[in-house]
C-alpha cells in the first residue's frame, strides 16, 4: 500500500479507492439518514468530501492520462465515466489501473 504513494497512477488509485468509498457512505449512509431520519448532518459532512474527491480524481485521470500518454479512446475515458457510476471506481481499479 505505501508503494502506491510513491507514482502517480498509485495515487491515482487511492484516489479512485477513496472516492468509490465516499459515494458510498453518501448514498447508503448519508442520505437515507437525511430523508428517514430528518438528520442532513451527515450530507453536509460528506458531500463536499466526495465532490473534492471526485474533482480530485477527475483532474488527476487527465494529468496522468497525458504524462503516460494514455489514448484517451482506450482507456482515459474508461476511468473518467467510472467516477460516474456507482461502484466504477473500484472495477476499474481492478480492471485497468493495478494493471499500469
Amino acid at each position: 500500500m505505501i508503494n502506491l504513494f510513491k507514482t502517480k497512477i498509485g495515487r491515482l488509485r487511492i484516489l479512485a479507492i477513496l472516492e468509490g468509498i465516499s459515494l458510498l457512505i453518501l448514498i447508503f449512509i448519508a442520505v437515507p439518514m437525511k430523508y428517514w431520519m430528518d438528520n442532513p448532518l451527515w450530507v453536509r459532512l460528506i458531500g463536499p468530501v466526495h465532490g473534492t474527491l471526485f474533482l480530485l480524481f477527475l483532474f488527476n485521470t487527465l494529468s496522468v492520462g497525458v504524462e503516460q500518454n494514455w489514448k484517451f479512446e482506450e482507456i482515459t475515458w474508461k476511468v473518467i465515466l467510472a467516477c460516474f457510476i456507482p461502484f466504477g471506481t473500484f472495477y476499474i481499479d481492478k480492471k485497468i489501473l493495478s494493471k499500469l
